[in-house]
């Protein structure tokens, strides 16, 4: 196969694909490179498809290498694990906007995957990977309804940037990634600095244009290297049959879908699809079992259809929600703060359904995550965990490690939440939030915002604002389009869209946009946008009718703390060998034998200078202190101190004017007249007065009792 090479010069930057040289037996494979940034992509797809099943398995997978960023992995196996956080977003965010462009019952086995071989922080090796992944489908034999591509949007000092370098980045007050095909957008996920409805539009449509150019070059590669698409077997249902279930069950169906009870109506109409597919079962008998499951499937099929067509009618032609609601009126919310007693700060937050657990813990800054990746930032002070359990949707299943949802949806409430948590300088502890999902009936990774913000409040961490979050939704039929205020579970499995928006009284703190169809245009965004407002606004006035603003004390069970300066080169003196000296003050200050005893104070010292003590006792804390300032307090020249006769030599005495601070009054400085013996005039223990008079030749403090009196 000849290696063919193409290139785009896009925004200033060197975007280059090389097909036809590296892995070569996959389905479609190229490399591209975006500056020093080099991803491999692949697509491969199974030669036969399992047309009874009811979902496409795609697997999209991004492999981070850490030789990529010239590192070799941390622990006790040198080798890459399992995927980090960061792995497991990045396929997630290729995954959502490529997912729904593949054929309606298409069922072949699809696997995409990214190997990350070499990266440059300024160009972005998650967009890079995106793009990589549309046009290894779209040249191979793979079905699918691209190109696509993405790109990653900022604002620095009020003017937006496409893919931001790191620099810009870290001053820019907007983080967008946005997906799409030149038609319209279809994946959104962002976190903003408060930003407003209309400067969040502007930048949406700011990176389609970008998109735009993206999905021309595809298509100019495409034309030149692209393989015809592959038949593929599909399940076909007649229209008598779709007929026939539509008279049996129709109306049935209908009623059911308008009760408003989340487990009465899902059981009502589990119930009626029940009794069709079992009256299919026992008319059809004497089929081969092979020919029953299939019809089986069919039948299955096509109350799905009928469901999803019914839903829509009530929805858009007769403006009516299933339970009952307005188009933009929000389930009944209620609030609670310090459900639970000795932790640092909880609270319980419900919205119709739905309901989060948020519970916040407070830890000393040596306490944050350690981050093992290929990004810059190397730790992470502020973390919000999601759990997910089975019982919280009445079901059982799985339970174990957290899976790419609760990882996204915890990602989605943390970067939402991080806009207003405070600096280190300003609260220096590690921060950790935990949802617990006690209930769910649609979106509760935005009940996790708001339970997690009233829980942070009641920790007493000073955030800069309160955070609520609201998900949107968007039922088509045709032309017309409603647009739905707190969607919940059924209007998110059938709708078109699912749109989260957070933020503050002030803007938009995070967004995120998935949808079912191809896309969506700016108008419906812009009437997105302004209803998630009119929500949020509702529904920060409840929360700040249970907490207003946070707490001024942090609880009486999480870590007190106490911050002051040191001089870096002091540091080594505050350790000690081997950390002999700081063990020792941590075991004094604690009345503790080991540092690692949970009683023991905790000591962060950064090596600008920086010390922060955590402790439950403030008196601990306060001694600890003191011990260390002891160690790094520097005698004065000139300076009269009250100091204690701690050794006795012929050629003077050694006085400690503080802890871990000594230093020599010679036999000539004792007196005004003559001393024979360092006895005559003091003994070990006595308090004298001397004062600093400089060091000597061998580096010791020099004191004077004679200068003193």
């Amino acid at each position: 196969m000849e290696k063919k090479v193409f290139e785009l010069d896009f925004r200033g930057r060197k975007i280059v694909v090389e097909h036809g040289e590296m892995a070569k037996q996959a389905h479609g494979a190229v490399l591209v490179r975006y500056g020093d940034t080099v991803i491999l992509s692949t697509a491969v797809v199974s030669k036969n498809a399992n047309i009874l099943s009811d979902f496409f398995p795609l697997m999209v997978l991004y492999q981070e290498k850490l030789y990529s960023v010239g590192k070799i992995p941390g622990g006790f196996i040198k080798r890459e694990g399992r995927p980090t956080e960061a792995a497991t977003l990045a396929a997630r965010m290729i995954d959502r906007p490529m997912r729904p462009l593949f054929p309606e019952g298409f069922r072949n086995e699809v696997q995409i995957v990214n190997t990350v071989l070499s990266v440059e922080q300024d160009n972005s090796p998650e967009i890079t990977a995106l793009f990589g992944s549309s046009l290894a489908t779209c040249i191979s034999k793979i079905p699918f309804d691209g190109p696509i591509a993405g790109v990653k949007v900022g604002r620095v000092d009020g003017k937006l940037v496409i893919n931001p370098t790191a620099e810009e980045a870290e001053k820019s007050d907007i983080d967008l990634t946005v997906a799409g095909t030149k038609y319209a957008i279809n994946m959104v996920e962002s976190s903003a600095k408060e930003v407003s409805e209309a400067d969040m539009l502007e930048a949406l449509m700011f990176g389609h244009e970008a998109i735009k150019e993206l999905v021309a070059f595809q298509e100019k590669i495409i034309a030149e290297i692209g393989e015809e698409k592959m038949e593929y077997e599909t399940l076909e249902i007649s229209d008598e049959l779709r007929e026939e279930i539509s008279k049996a069950c129709r109306d049935d169906l209908d009623k059911a879908m308008r009760i408003e009870d989340k487990i009465l109506k899902y059981e009502t109409i589990d119930k009626i699809k029940e009794d069709v597919v079992n009256s299919y079962i026992e008319k059809n008998s004497d089929l081969k079992e092979a020919e029953l499951e299939e019809l089986v499937t069919k039948v299955k099929l096509v109350l799905e259809d009928l469901e999803y067509e019914i839903f829509r009618r009530i929805v858009v032609k007769e403006h009516t929600r299933a339970d009952g609601r307005k188009m933009t009126e929000i389930r009944p919310l209620s609030t609670d703060i310090d459900v639970l007693p000795r932790v640092h700060g909880s609270a319980l937050f419900t919205r119709g359904q739905t309901q989060s657990l948020s519970i916040t813990t407070l830890g000393a800054l040596g306490e944050s995550q350690i981050l093992d990746g290929l990004s810059l930032e190397d730790e992470k002070r502020f973390m919000l965990h999601y759990n997910f359990p089975q019982f919280s949707v009445g079901e059982t299943g799985r339970y174990g490690s957290p899976g790419r949802r609760e990882i996204g949806h915890g990602a989605l409430g943390e970067k939402a939440l991080a806009q207003v948590i405070p600096s280190e300088e300003e609260f220096p502890y590690t921060i950790r939030v935990v949802s617990e999902i006690l209930e769910s009936n649609g979106s509760s990774s935005q009940a996790s915002i708001c339970a997690g913000c009233m829980s942070l409040m009641a920790a007493g961490v000073p955030i800069k604002a309160p955070v609520a979050g609201i998900a949107m939704g968007l039922i088509t039929d045709g032309d017309d389009y409603t647009i739905l205020t707190d969607i919940q579970g059924m209007e998110d499995h059938l709708g078109d869209m699912d749109f989260k928006v957070a933020g503050t009284r002030n803007g938009i703190c995070a967004l995120q946009m998935d949808i079912k169809i191809k896309g969506i245009t700016e108008q419906i965004l812009k009437e997105a946008l302004a209803q998630a407002k009119d929500a949020r606004m509702e529904v920060l006035d409840v929360m700040q009718k249970q907490i207003a603003e946070p707490r001024k004390e942090v609880s009486k069970y999480a870590p007190k703390m106490e911050t002051f300066m040191i001089k870096p080169e002091k540091i080594k003196d505050v350790i000690g060998k081997g950390g002999e000296m700081i063990t020792k003050i941590i075991c004094e200050a604690s009345n503790v034998t080991a540092v690692n005893d949970m009683r023991a104070v905790k000591v962060d010292i950064e090596d600008d200078g920086k010390v922060v003590i955590y402790h439950m006792d403030k008196e601990v804390i306060e001694k600890t202190a003191q011990m260390i300032k002891d160690i790094v307090r520097e005698v004065e020249e000139g300076k009269v101190y009250n100091a204690k006769v701690v050794q006795i030599e012929e050629f003077g005495c050694f006085v400690q004017v503080w802890p871990g601070c000594e230093g020599l009054v010679h036999i000539s400085k004792l007196a005004k007249e003559r001393v024979e013996k360092v006895t005559d005039v003091v003994k070990v223990g006595d308090e004298i007065l001397v004062k600093a008079i400089g060091v000597d030749k061998k580096g010791r403090l020099n004191f004077s009792r004679k200068d003193a009196m």
